[in-house]
Formats: structure tokens, C-alpha cells, sequence
């Protein structure tokens, strides 16, 4: 009776928030059926294609990420013309479209994963600069926590089931031909999700952003902060997205054992999440984003000294903790500094989220270039085992640099009523 009148409590409070919140929830609780398939197995089938070069698989990497900024760039013309949910379903559905051209290579050369690659960067492009706003727009500093927690509660959960059920499908073929149809099929399932959830986003009324200009080359002095936030930020995601299913295919050699050990962690961290964005203020970001960081620098030390089963699992669990802790934290924060200097300097919120995305990439580039670089002066163990904790350890720098925005900002972050924006501005560019 208890549980049942607490469930009834978060559904009521679920359904409490507007429309389009609950709308935008759903739409990325289908769609996260696919990220555990894209983040992991895909890296996965390029190693087993290719007889383990992981060097491929970076490569992969750094092609998504010269797409992303690039169809940024083109989101911001487009949604002049089309309705930002179309733009929002298109990069949905590049997902399956580039496993798709994946599969149908006979040989994975630099060329053919390049195109896969960027396609793929079209595809987050399209999805992250659309997703970014919208969930920008329908939330406020009030209730972000609530929603990041409840989107890291579903893709917490989502992220038990598929992998491991991938995996177990895909070890269940027994010859090579017999699994390549495996990945065939999954792709298949992951093409239908999408369509699936572009039909959910088209039941929301979105509003595209105020045609403004978006590109800008000089931003107030907050904002540079979160730009250099915004590049260490992405030096861990240039190598962390692949580096699980490096990991493990290195030391236990099959896709089963890849979504075991990812689905252990996942299964803590999902109530983590979910009570964390629901009691959370935004006072506690801070503490939040430095146990992620902390976190994640334990598990690369970890890795880095033992580089064995064990100490790959107990790396990959605490990732699995760390990632959607420094989520939770860090979009809030990113709004938030959105929120402050786009009344200030009165421009579009979208352009920000635009330029957002180069201090990402200029950080992605970077930490996948580490990898490459110790990979082909050093070795493939050489740069598994210790750019991880080299990135972690720069990843520690974060929590200084978050801390100073918020600073900067705590006048305008705490306030309940409306300020005077020349105020806002006089205290975020006073000294700490």
C-alpha cells in the first residue's frame, strides 16, 4: 500500500508538468532504445570486422564528430524553412540509416566507415542541436533536474535490457555469417524505433526558435567559461563513447559479455538518477558534477593499474554511475548560463547551443587524437590503459571551471522573482 501510494505520487507529479515536457520525455524514452545499440554495438561490430583495429573505430569516431558541428551549422538555416519536430525526426532516423550503409559494406576500409561515420554525425547533428532546444524551451531552472533525472531513469533501465538481449542474440549465432545477419536485424528494429519515435515527437506542439542570427564570434565573458566546460567536457567523450567495447572484446571477447557488464552498472545508477533529479536543487550541481568526475577518475586508475577483466568491469560500472551523474548536472548548468547571456546580449538561444557545440568538438577531437597518437607511437594497450586517465585527470579540472560559473552566476540562479538584467550583468562580471 505504501509503494503503491508512492508510485501514485511521482505519476501525479509526472503529470503535473506541461504537455510538451511529457511529450519530449516520451519521445526520448523510444528513442533510447536505440543510443545503447549505437554507443556500443556498432563500435563492436567494426572491431570484429576488422580484426580488432580499434584505430578504425576511432576513426568512426572522429567522422561523428566533424558531422555533428557541421549539421549544426545546417540545422540553423533549415529551421527557417521546415518545422523543427521534421528537422528532429530526420536525425532520429539517420541513425538506422547509417547502421544501414554499415552493414551493406563488404569491407570496412577508411572510406566506407568515414561515410558511415558521417552520416551518423548528420544524424546526432540533427537529433542534439533540435533535442537541446526543445528540452531548453520547455524546461525551466526549476524543473531540469526533475527531467534529466527522469531521462537518465529511462535510459538507465533501457540500457539493462538491450545490451545484454543484443548480446545474447548475437552470441547465439554461431558462424560469422550467421551473426553479420544478427547485426542486419538489429539494424532493421533500430530503423523501426526511430520511426516510432518521430511519430511520439509530432504529437507535441514545438515551436521552432526566433529567427535570429545564430553565428557569433564574440560572447560574454560567462559564456567563454562554459565553452572551456563545454571542451573538456568532450575530451572524455572523444574516446569514452567506444572505449567499454574496446575494453571488453580485448579481455572477454564476445558481444554477450559486452552487454553483461554494461547492464550491471545501469541497473544502480537508474534509481540514482531518478531520486537525485527529483530531490535535487540546483544549489546541489556542483556536488553532483564532482562525484561524477571523481568517479570516473577512480575507474580509469583502476583500469589503468590492474588492465584485467576485473578492472575493466569495475572501470565500466563506475562509468555507468559517473556519466549520467555529470549529465544531470551539467545540462542544467548549460541552460542556465543560456538562460543569462541570451537576455543579455538579446540573441537567439539556439545560437548558443550552435557555438556550444565547436567547444565540444574542439575537445572530442582532442581526446580522440590522444588515443590515436598513443596508439600508433606507443600501442593499443598503451593508449587503453593510460589516456584514460590522462583525460580523467583533465576532466578533474571541470569541477573548478563549474564552479566559477556558477559563482558568477548564484545572484540570478537563486532569485524567485524577476532582476533587472543590468544588474544580472554588473554581478556576473564582478569579481569572485
Amino acid at each position: 500500500m505504501i509503494m503503491r501510494n508512492k508510485l501514485k505520487i511521482e505519476i501525479d507529479h509526472f503529470n503535473s508538468q506541461p504537455r510538451n515536457f511529457r511529450i519530449l520525455i516520451f519521445t526520448n524514452l523510444v528513442y533510447a532504445f536505440v543510443l545503447p545499440v549505437i554507443d556500443t554495438f556498432v563500435a563492436a561490430y567494426i572491431m570484429r570486422n576488422t580484426h580488432g583495429d580499434i584505430t578504425k573505430v576511432v576513426i568512426y569516431q572522429l567522422t561523428i564528430y566533424t558531422g555533428i558541428p557541421l549539421t549544426f551549422l545546417l540545422n540553423g538555416w533549415l529551421l527557417k524553412h521546415f518545422d523543427i519536430r521534421k528537422l528532429y525526426s530526420a536525425g532520429m532516423m539517420l541513425s538506422g540509416v547509417s547502421m544501414i550503409v554499415m552493414m551493406s559494406l563488404k569491407e570496412l576500409d577508411v572510406v566506407g566507415i568515414g561515410v558511415a561515420g558521417m552520416i551518423m554525425g548528420l544524424s546526432f547533428g540533427f537529433y542534439w542541436a533540435n533535442r537541446d532546444f526543445l528540452a531548453l524551451s520547455i524546461t525551466n531552472d526549476n524543473n531540469r533536474n526533475y527531467y534529466y533525472g527522469m531521462e537518465m531513469l529511462f535510459y538507465t533501465i533501457i540500457s539493462v535490457l538491450i545490451p545484454i538481449t543484443i548480446g545474447l542474440f548475437i552470441d547465439s549465432q554461431i558462424s560469422d555469417n550467421q551473426k553479420h545477419t544478427a547485426y542486419i536485424i538489429i539494424t532493421g528494429v533500430v530503423f523501426l524505433i526511430t520511426v516510432l519515435a518521430s511519430i511520439v515527437c509530432f504529437r507535441g506542439t514545438f515551436k521552432n526558435p526566433e529567427q535570429k542570427k545564430y553565428i557569433f564570434f564574440k560572447f560574454h565573458p560567462l559564456w567563454y567559461k562554459l565553452l572551456a566546460l563545454a571542451t573538456l567536457k568532450g575530451l572524455a567523450q572523444g574516446f569514452l563513447v567506444t572505449a567499454p567495447a574496446m575494453l571488453i572484446l580485448r579481455f572477454f571477447g564476445n558481444e554477450g559479455a559486452l552487454g553483461s557488464a554494461v547492464s550491471i552498472g545501469a541497473v544502480i545508477a537508474a534509481g540514482i538518477m531518478y531520486v537525485l533529479g527529483r530531490i535535487s536543487k540546483p544549489s546541489d550541481r556542483i556536488k553532483i558534477f564532482a562525484a561524477g568526475l571523481i568517479l570516473f577518475a577512480i575507474g580509469a586508475v583502476v583500469n589503468g593499474v590492474l588492465f584485467s577483466q576485473p578492472g575493466v568491469v569495475i572501470f565500466i560500472l563506475l562509468l555507468l554511475i559517473a556519466k549520467p551523474l555529470l549529465d544531470l548536472a551539467y545540462f542544467p548548468i548549460q541552460f542556465q548560463v543560456i538562460d543569462i547571456v541570451s537576455k543579455i546580449e538579446k540573441r537567439s538561444e539556439f545560437a548558443y547551443i550552435l557555438n556550444h557545440e565547436a567547444g565540444l568538438y574542439v575537445g572530442r577531437f582532442s581526446g580522440a587524437a590522444t588515443f590515436l597518437i598513443m596508439a600508433r607511437y606507443g600501442s593499443a594497450e598503451i593508449a587503453l590503459r593510460y589516456a584514460v586517465i590522462i583525460i580523467a585527470g583533465l576532466q578533474l579540472c571541470s569541477i573548478f571551471v563549474a564552479r566559477k560559473i556558477i559563482q558568477q552566476g548564484k545572484e540570478f540562479f537563486h532569485q524567485e522573482v524577476p532582476v533587472n538584467m543590468k544588474v544580472i550583468s554588473e554581478v556576473l562580471q564582478a569579481p569572485l
